[in-house]
């Protein structure tokens, strides 16, 4: 059969050849030939998006690399009395850094939003609050916190990451840690600061959960590490539709249905059908369509509407990427993670609601509560990143202040530094001296002093 060749009024042809010689096909070479065509554009595909993810990664390492970090100690006052409501709007101004590279930033310049880490170390039992931040948005953090705590000392200090050795397993010491994820959708909240208030008679006591978390940071001696680590990054308000959805399901009262895949439907008709399908190229298969019932509110428990009330207080406020880790480093002769480890991740279920969320342990491997860092896990906690191995989990600013605060003076853990004096400005009426104000000597002021006789002289 000669070859079709259709002659367009523009100035060439096109070859019909191709598709003369696929029809002149049986159905089973046809169907053999389009799914090899599927599989190698899926391929190219699969490859390219492999390609693509390496180069970006590539061009955002060489960027973040020239990034200038810094660590700043945070003092506050000993009887400085503020609730983590202070802290709350600490993280509000952070948000200021946010940033959305636009497609040439992104996969040229690997350009990416900057993140900082908020940190509780203790080292050989001395705890410190610390903040990291890149250098450029330092005076940001302190413009935030002196916001909040204008007496306190922020104090830039050494990196505290180069006390530990950069490779383990080695001669001289162990190391062990955990990576916290949320056990629920990051929808749901975890319990917060507000709901540790309780009411006694008519007073209303707050019972500060940074107490139980510093607990675990006194028990650390001589040639012992403890450090948590708190990541975030601004996020933009693309991770509240996830909210908004998880609400109406609730509503709703609906319930997840897969559609029935192209796999077990084929293999579920019988073999004429099939063909006789593939002949007219009809691949529209019938599935069952559920009658949706538009829910209500008022049809709801008293929990769920409480679920639903939390789901939406959470997303009417900003939001980080977050990523929460612990490390814990000691010389092998004093090596003991359990006595500091397994005590925080018991503290931080005090955040758990059953209903809604929490913080749990990523196991590395067996069922252990003390985990044993790999040696990509110690990098990331060196280098503060807040996207791992795994996506980072979207907090709000009241759940990052519950998390990390500065506890209140009635909290009793020893050897947390806080500033001595406070810190204060000169008054602006204060009066100062010009130097043509002074006195001179010929207005009766001289260099000599009077002399007292010795019998005139205390204790003579």
């Amino acid at each position: 059969m000669p070859p079709i060749i259709f002659d367009t009024p523009f100035g060439f042809s096109i070859d019909l050849s191709f598709w003369q010689d696929f029809f002149s096909m049986s159905i089973s070479q046809q169907l053999k030939g389009f799914f090899v065509f599927i599989i190698w554009w899926a391929v190219a595909l699969i490859l390219f998006n492999f390609a693509l993810q390496k180069w970006v990664a590539c061009r955002q390492k060489k960027y973040v690399s020239d990034w200038q970090w810094s660590v700043l100690a945070v003092d506050v006052p000993a009887l400085y009395v503020q609730s983590p409501k202070a802290v709350e709007q600490i993280f509000v101004n952070l948000s200021g850094a946010a940033f959305s590279p636009k497609l040439f930033d992104k996969y040229w310049t690997g350009k990416i939003p900057k993140w900082f880490s908020f940190e509780i170390i203790s080292i050989e039992g001395y705890i410190q609050f610390l903040v990291r931040t890149e250098s450029e948005f330092r005076d940001l953090v302190e413009a935030a916190i002196y916001a909040q705590y204008p007496e306190a000392e922020i104090t830039e200090v050494e990196d505290y990451v180069g006390n530990i050795p950069d490779m383990f397993p080695n001669e001289t010491h162990e190391i062990a840690g955990a990576e916290f994820t949320l056990l629920q959708n990051e929808a749901y909240p975890i319990r917060t600061y507000p709901h540790f208030e309780y009411k006694i008679s008519k007073d209303v006591v707050f019972s500060d959960p940074m107490a139980a978390i510093l607990e675990n940071f006194s028990r650390i001696g001589s040639g012992e590490n403890f450090w948590m680590q708190l990541v975030v990054k601004p996020a933009d308000n693309s991770w509240k539709k996830n909210g908004i959805d998880l609400v109406k399901k609730i509503i709703s009262n609906k319930k997840e249905s897969k559609a029935p895949s192209i796999v077990s439907v084929v293999g579920g008709l019988p073999e004429v059908a099939l063909k006789t399908a593939i002949q007219i190229w009809n691949w529209e298969f019938e599935t069952e369509k559920k009658e949706e019932t538009s829910g209500k509110v008022s049809d709801l428990t008293p929990g769920m509407k409480q679920v639903v009330e939390a789901i939406e207080e959470k997303i009417s406020k900003l939001g980080f990427y977050s990523r929460l880790r612990v490390l814990y480093s000691a010389k092998k002769e004093v090596f003991n993670p359990r006595k500091c480890l397994a005590g925080l991740v018991g503290s931080l279920n005090q955040f758990y609601i059953a209903d809604r969320n929490g913080l749990a342990a990523q196991k590395a491997g067996g069922s252990d509560l003390v985990l044993s860092f790999k040696q990509r896990k110690l990098k990331f906690f060196k280098s503060s990143k807040v996207k791992a191995v795994n996506e980072p989990y979207v907090l709000n600013i009241e759940e990052l202040a519950t998390l990390w605060h500065f506890p209140l003076p009635d909290v009793k853990t020893p050897l947390v530094q806080k500033s001595s004096a406070k810190r204060g400005e000169p008054p602006t009426n204060l009066p100062v001296d010009s130097p043509d104000s002074l006195p001179t000597k010929d207005e009766g002021i001289t260099d000599d002093l009077p002399v007292v006789p010795p019998e005139e002289l205390p204790y003579a």
